[in-house]
């Protein structure tokens, strides 16, 4: 994905010189944007699943007690906290841990990158607004552009990270049987 800047004048205003182009482009994309939506949210259930889980395999509703109304980056935060708490307990190390732990984190920004962007606002090239930075120097608007295969790449690297997820916590458990007597 690109990302194109530009100095914020007097007014929020979105160059689209061909709308027609850039109507064509949204018809192609939304159906890859409601994928986006609906793989992050089961890779979301997953790690719910996952967390609830950890806190006790009797019931979900500690787990959901705790999780009612966090934030996805704060559960990837809170599953990371007890993952290295269980390896450093257990003084293991489970392969592929760390960059489970990149691709949960980037799954949740480009997922929001996708859903917050301003999709009315797409240009003929695909660039679409997603921000405004406030700098010491002035005020940018920030454009990224969606591709269709920087779409697909999204939808790739989130329902890779759930399967990522599934594998990690097998080989938790793994361990943890071979940890009980």
């Amino acid at each position: 994905m690109k990302l194109k800047k530009k100095i914020f004048e007097q007014h929020l205003y979105h160059e689209i010189d061909d709308e027609e182009k850039a109507e064509e482009y949204l018809d192609s994309s939304l159906p890859l944007i409601g994928l986006i939506v609906m793989y992050f949210n089961g890779l979301e259930k997953s790690l719910d699943r996952i967390i609830c889980e950890i806190f006790t395999d009797r019931s979900d509703s500690t787990g959901l007690i705790v999780l009612h109304r966090m934030s996805y980056a704060t559960k990837v935060d809170l599953f990371k906290r007890f993952s290295e708490d269980f390896h450093f307990g257990c003084d293991i190390k489970i392969e592929g841990y760390q960059e489970l732990i990149a691709n949960l984190r980037e799954s949740g920004r480009l997922r929001n990158l996708v859903v917050h962007a301003d999709w009315e606002n797409t240009d003929d090239d695909g660039y679409t607004y997603v921000n405004l930075k406030i700098l010491s120097n002035g005020m940018e608007q920030e454009y990224m552009q969606f591709s269709e295969d920087s779409l697909k790449e999204i939808i790739d690297l989130i329902t890779t990270t759930r399967h990522g997820l599934h594998e990690y916590w097998e080989k938790r458990n793994r361990e943890l049987y071979k940890q009980t007597p």
